[in-house]
């Protein structure tokens, strides 16, 4: 049986973003009710740069490319749910937006929880002992930050595309005809979830950051940022090799702390919100799995047709 393209995807603003071997598309449900869809050729710079598949450098590269990729998305996704009579968001407000978020992102997750652990070291101990402190710190602190923005309506929302988004790619995987109905009895983790890398990101950085020593506040603060891409690649291979394995009793239990943490970042979506995430997923399909499908409703069609 011939291997299917792998489908990766993305919650956005009332809306899921998916991507394909050679489309990414965009279905948004707009504030009239209808559901929009903007598609785009994916252009892959490992195509003319061969090292960027290499393994760890490959890593860093989908991790660059699937952030610009993203926040473009929500940018866009935010535009299409608005309603007529509201002023879209400028490109300088995108701009602000995005870099306020990236700043948040550096000063939470590295500043911080370096920055406690530097200015109470005399209490901690050595190396190894400061930086499973800082590490604790920063899942607990990321932990923090994903329960807050939880609570709001909007990120709830968000999250409930995100359910929608892994029911649709759980239902492609396994081959079934891209229907609500069918997309519905699929959980809400994922193997493959961004969520899922963060996590793993972290707790390769414990081992990680050991190796960089001691030293100023400065030092440690930008050591960390520049070795970020190599953890970054780390955690790449590790979701790539487990999610091969996913089906071994073993690559469960490792990758169970990362589907836990995904309770809290998905929901349980509507059928509205389950239909614009196949309308996403329809629209990158190469066409030889689009004409399985269409086969397949034909199929059913003709066989309603007998019983009546």
């Amino acid at each position: 049986m011939e291997k299917k393209p792998v489908i990766g995807g993305m919650a956005v603003i009332e809306g899921v973003m998916m991507r394909g071997p050679v489309q990414t598309s965009l279905a948004v449900r707009k504030a009239d009710g209808n559901i929009e869809i903007e598609k785009e050729p994916v252009k892959k710079l490992s195509k003319t740069w061969s090292f960027l598949k290499w393994p760890f450098i490959r890593g860093t590269y989908a991790l660059v490319d699937s952030m610009a990729l993203g926040i473009r998305m929500l940018n866009k996704s935010a535009n299409l749910s608005m309603a007529e009579d509201e002023e879209e968001l400028s490109t300088t407000e995108l701009i602000v937006t995005g870099l306020f978020a990236f700043g948040l992102a550096i000063l939470l997750f590295v500043v911080l929880p370096t920055a406690v652990v530097h200015f109470t070291q005399d209490f901690i101990g050595g190396i190894v002992a400061q930086n499973l402190v800082e590490g604790i710190l920063r899942i607990t602190f990321f932990l923090l930050y994903v329960y807050a923005v939880s609570r709001m309506e909007e990120i709830d929302r968000v999250f409930m595309y995100h359910g929608a988004e892994h029911k649709s790619i759980f239902a492609y995987e396994a081959g079934e005809e891209l229907t609500v109905e069918n997309a519905r009895k699929y959980p809400t983790l994922h193997p493959r979830c961004g969520t899922s890398f963060l996590l793993i990101v972290m707790v390769i950085s414990i081992m990680v950051f050991v190796m960089l020593g001691d030293g100023s506040l400065f030092y440690r603060v930008w050591s960390r940022l520049a070795v970020l891409p190599i953890v970054a690649g780390l955690g790449y291979e590790f979701i790539r090799f487990s999610g091969k394995y996913y089906h071994n009793r073993w690559a469960r239990i490792i990758i169970a702390p990362g589907l836990w943490l995904q309770k809290l970042t998905t929901r349980e979506p509507d059928d509205q919100q389950l239909e614009v995430a196949l309308e996403a997923l329809k629209a990158v399909l190469p066409v030889e799995v689009k004409d399985v499908q269409k086969d397949a409703e034909l199929g059913l069609e003709h066989m309603q047709l007998a019983r009546a």
